[in-house]
């Protein structure tokens, strides 16, 4: 019997749970899958957990992931309608006197990561991916993509029919005054952007050769 995108997704999650390849697995508290419609059409993708989401096991959550639904619900989308997932499933960081911080990952790390993220796209199918930050729209888009001239720019992958980035909650909650207000502006407008070109897109039938 032919298995459903949710059991699928499950099946890959908990193999995804006994992740090794790299040595994010020796520091991290939890797996951070991916959750959310196993059938959406819309699929976000950020670059990694933070230590909210390292400890829940859920991706945006703490005040960056408020700042998302916020905006998503200005455009009339809860996380019902979308499938939310990272590019690394597991938070690095590095603790330096006591404290531990968020780090930018490794290329190796990346490389051993995104295997899972490819999977997740290759079950789910999304029309649209929305990257949240350069780093997921450096991976889904193009390797030189630059936030500050393409975002909001509607782009064909190879990955789903179109992507489109946006500025990434936690990059926005760091400015104040008016350029907090035009980060949260811009991301609401870039969600739009994705949200009209799902609808777009299921207006208008994949081409292919058969």
């Amino acid at each position: 019997m032919e298995t459903t995108t949710q059991e699928q997704l499950e099946a890959l999650r908990e193999q995804c749970l006994q992740c090794t390849r790299c040595s994010l697995a020796e520091t991290r508290r939890n797996v951070v899958f991916g959750e959310g419609n196993p059938n959406a059409p819309l699929m976000i993708v950020g670059e990694g957990p933070g230590a909210n989401e390292d400890a829940t096991g859920r991706p945006f959550v703490g005040r960056a992931g408020a700042l998302l639904d916020e905006a998503l619900a200005a455009c009339r989308i809860g996380r019902q309608h979308v499938y939310i997932c990272n590019i690394l499933k597991c938070r690095a960081c590095i603790t330096e006197n006591g404290s531990t911080r968020n780090r930018p990952p490794s290329p190796y790390e990346i490389d051993a990561c995104t295997p899972w993220l490819l999977r997740q796209i290759e079950v789910i199918q999304p029309l649209v991916i929305l990257c949240l930050g350069a780093p997921a729209a450096k991976f889904i888009i193009k390797k030189d993509f630059k936030m500050t001239q393409e975002r909001g720019i509607v782009f064909p992958t190879k990955y789903a029919r179109f992507a489109v980035a946006a500025l990434h909650p936690a990059y926005i909650l760091r400015q104040a005054g008016e350029s907090y207000d035009g980060g949260k502006s811009l991301l609401i407008a870039d969600i739009e952007t994705a949200r009209r070109q799902v609808i777009e897109a299921k207006k208008t039938p994949k081409l292919t050769l058969f």
